[in-house]
């Protein structure tokens, strides 16, 4: 399984005090001692692309990984990999969401949302114009980034939600002789799949997960199946440490909702995923010649009963479902060893110290911090 959007084995999401922040990079922040990994390996997830949120119309440089547990964040990364970068329209990115301390940073509106784009690769264009003039000119890692989406060397994954901004979008990057790579989230793709498809833009969406704001107020649970019959290439990603565990479930929901055939409800978390990140000359599918990532499932993978039994990341397995129940018991030892020590060092008179409970947090698009 392929995750095109996840936010696992970060700590921050969101570099949101401006609205362009294209010189940051998530690959410079990778935490490779996240449990999610594991997590993630328990679920069948061999390979993810790590975004930067959404809290900015030009957001930061993504990071996609594969998931070695147990290696160094640099040994993640696959090497050599295309280039991505997130953009964000809707509520997110004008803020309308963010209570009443965030009324000073442009845009607040729609409108500025669209003109930040147009602003931002009318100066790139500029910039780029005046570097190969031969003059002198001062490097500008933020305008470096922009060069390359106007010149096709960085894809663009962008968070979308309301089709009259999809089409803005698009429009913009037709007007800079560039396409968009993907629309993420885009549960209004139903609407306007065929100028997706003419546009040569993917989409990776949620199978049912909305009613979390306003923008998300259209969306169906046919949305994927909708998109593909159109031939759109369609993903279902996660944005979400849990959901991320139950991708293979979240596929299968579009064979129930959208009469999908299995084999490509299937390719929408495997293959599709792949070829958005322009890595399935790699991955997303068994061939000769691509890398050994598999996954042996107890059952039918769209299964709800389907568990994976072993997690294989270029030929070494990552996850075992024997050898995480033998840990498990190892720790229930270790927990109960722990615990009568504590009991006993109590009644010899020694200090105690109160319970201090601690929520793990999860990280998505929206997380600001």
């Amino acid at each position: 399984i392929i995750d095109e959007h996840s936010h696992i084995a970060t700590a921050a999401v969101n570099e949101a005090g401006q609205n362009s922040t294209a010189e940051v990079s998530i690959e410079d922040v990778i935490d490779p001692e996240d449990v999610d990994i594991y997590r993630n390996l328990a679920g069948g997830v061999t390979s993810i692309q790590i975004l930067h949120g959404s809290a900015n119309p030009i957001g930061g440089r993504s990071a996609i990984i594969k998931l070695k547990w147990g290696e160094s964040a640099d040994n993640l990364l696959y090497k050599n990999s295309p280039k991505f970068i997130k953009f964000a329209l809707g509520e997110n990115v004008k803020q309308s969401n963010w209570g009443s301390f965030a009324k000073t940073r442009f845009p607040q509106t729609r409108m500025g949302v669209e003109q930040i784009y147009i602003d931002y690769f009318t100066q790139a264009q500029a910039y780029e114009a005046k570097k190969k003039s031969g003059k002198p000119y001062r490097k500008d890692l933020e305008m470096e980034v922009l060069v390359e989406i106007l010149n096709q060397e960085r894809y663009v994954t962008c968070h979308s939600y309301v089709q009259s901004e999809i089409n803005m979008l698009m429009k913009v990057a037709e007007k800079f002789n560039f396409n968009i790579n993907t629309f993420t989230h885009i549960l209004e793709g139903y609407k306007v799949a065929d100028k997706m498809k003419a546009h040569g833009v993917g989409g990776s969406t949620f199978s049912d997960w909305w009613a979390y704001k306003y923008e998300v107020n259209d969306a169906i649970p046919q949305n994927a199946a909708i998109m593909h019959s159109q031939g759109v290439v369609t993903a279902i990603n996660s944005d979400d440490a849990e959901m991320s565990r139950r991708l293979n479930q979240e596929a299968a929901k579009s064979v129930k909702y959208g009469n999908v055939s299995e084999e490509d409800a299937w390719k929408f978390v495997t293959l599709n995923p792949a070829k958005l990140l322009h890595i399935d000359h790699r991955v997303g599918s068994i061939k000769t010649g691509k890398d050994a990532d598999l996954v042996l499932w107890t059952d039918h993978p769209l299964s709800i009963y389907a568990k994976a039994e072993k997690t294989i990341i270029d030929g070494i397995v990552y996850f075992d479902i024997n050898r995480d129940e033998q840990m498990r018991k190892a720790m229930k030892k270790e927990k109960s060893e722990l615990i009568t020590m504590m009991l006993q060092a109590k009644n010899k008179g020694s200090k105690t110290r109160s319970i201090e409970k601690k929520e793990d947090e999860t990280f998505h698009c929206d997380t600001v911090n």
